[in-house]
């Protein structure tokens, strides 16, 4: 159906007028009506014989509740009743609503009393609220007292398409209930999704509209209807961060990230300074492009011309790697701008994270003016192995790879830098972000996604500037790659006053769950978690399908690392009879097929490389679950080694299937650990978690990537 957009432009501007915010409940219906929302059939009484008679008329049960701007949250009043029958009853309600209207608030505005229509069926919550991260946002879960017991509700960005609002239905815990559990009918899915969809257009085609329920709304096999509507309008404009095109984007972050020259202002011949600390980085680490050195004291540093001004500098200048204190950014901001800088990295902190959000406000202002894009400040500076390029403070790093990591916290950083270096992880950057007064993680995805040099992205993140420009660049980019995140931050933040259950409900952690999980991005747990899914992704070859086998020497890591897919959302194979006969040829007796096959903690290695090479060739089996115990029989380094081989072997024929092991032993077990990342295996000691964990982060990303045969 069309929209009737007029009548709710109208409405919306006669609440405006009379400086309210909160919409009353006729009001509210018909702002649903005007877009096809079904609500229950109701009518305005001004006084108790009004009430009968629009009683009379429904035939039935009905639901009294007061209409008063003054008087948002009508149950808590005591102001409405509901399953209210008979010609007597109705008066005596209508009277007593007033009388709780009035003990509830001092002269409290009223126009009447809403008589609707009593419904009934399975109560959902439908509603949209004004996420300061994501803006719109709509949301559904069971209704009722039940949202706020249970708060089992999903998010999605608004508006919705079809298909989208489809999958919400089946995307919270208690979907089963909507499918007709113990025998119910289930309700009518494609009405309950078209109601979250029309929502979803309502809010995006009014974004005054800050908070939007339907609470409950009753859905049956016939249909989805709304009993109870609220709605709230913002009272203050918000704010739009700047649009660039991806053009825009990459053109910035390609001459942040590959500049042909640097200057460093604030360079130093002084051990211990920043500038010092730079350019020796700068220059030690084998940038091959010009460095400038900038400071109006001296002629020369660290062997090469010093400039007054970065005005002196011959040539066009990339990037300015900014040392110098807080106070003098703005004005060497001023004079890189007249030069044609088209990057600023800002290490110096002093800015909006120490309260002075002005002089930050003022850096970004000049940038802006000057197309300058800044990265920063308060940051350790930046590394992009495949340039040498090395501007920071702090170690040099240069063992080269496919990850690139971001962080907004320098202390996060170096643990980044601490964990590549332990491991041996080749990365291809290493950027932090700091305050994010400009460059932030979509800029970084965007220039990700088109770097040849980059395979997978993990970014430590304590919040977003713009998520709906993240999740346009992270659903780009996820296609392709994998995209880690680790969000600080999971706890509550109720204390944002809300006046909807939806407000209140999007006040937590789920809305960043839900969305970036429906983004593409792999969510970690913890810093340690999203180090190794950086490590470990790109070891892992792409799965073609769900199913997953186990094969163990110990039924203890059996079951463990049973129990660790589960939580993992990885499927176990069901072992078809033919494949169980097989792997019985080569366990003993006394082991045990299935899945886990647990072929015993005594069994020489040609035990381990028969039932390795079988799951590896048999093409019903989509990835492997090594269990390796120590013993003398099968020495771990022996297991390392005839486990690669036999991997080896397989790829040579074409057959590159996920593996992951975990390991129980001595000490000896983390050398073989080691030797298996090395060759392709990506392996743990002392953990059955952290290798299942690792391959359900890559099926995760597989399946949002569309990729899983």
């Amino acid at each position: 159906m069309a929209y009737d957009g007029a009548r709710v432009r109208e409405v919306l501007d006669a609440v405006r007028s009379e400086g309210r915010a909160a919409l009353t409940a006729p009001e509210a219906k018909q702002l649903c009506d005007a877009y096809g929302i079904p609500t229950a059939g109701e009518g305005l009484a001004t006084n108790a014989d009004e009430a009968v008679a629009l009683a009379a008329e429904f035939g039935g049960p009905v639901a009294l509740k007061i209409v008063s701007p003054d008087i948002l949250h009508k149950t808590d009043a005591g102001c409405v009743l509901v399953d209210v029958s008979g010609e007597d009853d109705v008066r005596a309600g209508y009277r007593q609503i007033l009388a709780n209207a009035h003990a509830h608030t001092e002269n409290p505005a009223i126009a009447g009393v809403q008589v609707q229509q009593m419904v009934s069926g399975q109560e959902v919550i439908v509603g949209a609220t004004t996420d300061p991260t994501f803006g719109k946002v709509v949301a559904f879960g069971l209704g009722g007292v039940l949202v706020e017991v249970l708060k089992d509700v999903t998010f999605r960005l608004a508006p919705l398409s079809a298909g989208e609002a489809r999958a919400m239905l089946d995307d919270i815990a208690a979907a089963e209930v909507l499918r007709g559990a113990r025998g119910a009918e289930p309700v009518d899915a494609a009405a309950l999704a078209e109601v979250l969809r029309r929502v979803s257009e309502l809010v995006s085609d009014f974004p005054e509209i800050a908070e939007l329920d339907l609470n409950p709304v009753f859905a049956t096999p016939l249909g989805a209807t709304a009993a109870d509507v609220r709605i709230v309008l913002q009272t203050e404009e918000t704010a739009v961060a700047p649009q660039r095109s991806q053009e825009e984007i990459l053109e910035s972050m390609r001459r942040l990230m590959t500049p042909s020259s640097i200057a460093v202002i604030g360079a130093s011949n002084e051990d211990g300074k920043i500038g010092n600390s730079v350019m020796k980085n700068l220059i030690n680490g084998g940038y091959a492009g010009e460095i400038h050195p900038i400071n109006p004291k001296a002629d020369e540093i660290m062997g090469r011309k010093a400039y007054k001004s970065i005005a002196e500098v011959p040539g066009e200048v990339d990037v300015a790697v900014f040392t110098v204190p807080a106070k003098f950014v703005a004005s060497a901001l001023e004079e890189c701008g007249a030069k044609g800088v088209a990057a600023a990295v800002l290490i110096p902190s002093g800015f909006a994270e120490t309260g002075n959000h002005e002089l930050q406000e003022e850096v970004v202002a000049v940038a802006r003016k000057h197309g300058i894009r800044l990265l920063g400040p308060n940051i350790y500076g930046y590394y992009y192995t495949p340039q040498n390029l090395c501007a920071t403070f702090c170690t040099p790093y240069d063992v080269r790879g496919g990850v690139a990591l971001t962080s907004q916290s320098g202390g996060i950083g170096m643990a980044i830098l601490g964990f590549s270096r332990t491991t041996k992880m080749g990365v291809s950057a290493i950027v932090g972000l700091g305050n994010k007064s400009d460059v932030d993680e979509d800029d970084l995805l965007t220039f990700f996604e088109h770097d040849d040099n980059t395979n997978v992205v993990a970014m430590h993140l304590e919040d977003l500037k713009d998520g709906r420009a993240f999740v346009r660049a992270a659903k780009s980019i996820t296609k392709k790659k994998p995209v880690v995140v680790l969000k600080a931050g999971r706890t509550d933040m109720g204390a944002r006053a809300a006046s909807s259950h939806t407000g209140a409900l999007a006040g937590n952690d789920k809305v960043y769950d839900d969305i970036l999980r429906h983004s593409g991005v792999v969510r970690a747990p913890g810093l340690n978690e999203m180090l190794e899914y950086a490590r470990g992704l790109p070891v892992l070859p792409t799965p073609q399908g769900e199913n997953v086998v186990i094969i163990t020497g110990a039924g203890g890591s059996g079951v463990l690392l049973s129990d660790a897919c589960v939580a993992n959302g990885l499927d176990l194979m069901d072992i078809p009879p033919d494949l169980d006969a097989e792997f019985r040829r080569y366990i003993p007796p006394f082991g045990a097929a299935g899945n886990p096959v647990d072929i015993t903690g005594g069994e020489p290695p040609s035990t381990y490389e028969a039932t390795i090479r079988l799951g590896l060739r048999d093409p019903r089996i989509h990835s492997l679950i090594l269990g390796y115990w120590h013993t003398i029989v099968t020495p771990p380094m022996v297991f390392a080694e005839l486990a690669s081989r036999v991997a080896e072997e397989a790829r040579a024929e074409g057959i590159d299937k996920p593996i992951v092991v975990s390991l129980a032993g001595d000490t000896e077990v983390e050398k073989a650990a080691d030797y298996l990342f090395d060759h392709g295996i990506v392996a743990f000691p002392y953990t059955t978690e952290k290798p299942v964990a690792v391959l359900g982060a890559k099926y995760r990303w597989a399946r949002s990537a569309g990729l899983l045969g």
